[in-house]
């Protein structure tokens, strides 16, 4: 049995898990060093976008009868593609929602 599938999936996991465990609270100012709004937004964007790409490839090569890639790790990364675009849009659906509180705000 092949786990390679399973094991590049509990790696993306646990560096997310890592990443969101290792933010740091904001504080009020601009900090020093402290990482762009706008760089960590298109970084994320970036990773979605070519999770997106890398399956859509996977199941193209699985399709044309290719025999590299199996069909679970297909699906793992088709699956993995819809979570990670869900969660994008459930993120651009905070923002949108808190731009539209801070406009509606009464100064």
């Amino acid at each position: 049995m092949d786990t390679q599938g399973i094991e590049q999936m509990l790696n993306l996991l646990r560096s997310t898990a890592a990443q969101a465990g290792s933010a740091k609270p904001a504080e009020t100012g601009a900090t020093p060093g402290g990482a762009d709004f706008a760089q960590v937004l298109k970084s994320s964007i970036d990773q979605v976008n070519n999770a997106q790409q890398q399956a859509t490839h996977m199941a193209e090569n699985l399709a044309a009868g290719h025999n590299e890639q199996n069909l679970h790790e297909v699906m793992i990364a088709l699956q993995t593609a819809s979570i990670s675009f869900q969660e994008m849009v459930q993120v651009r659906n905070r923002l949108v929602t808190a731009y539209h509180d801070v406009m509606n705000m009464q100064v």
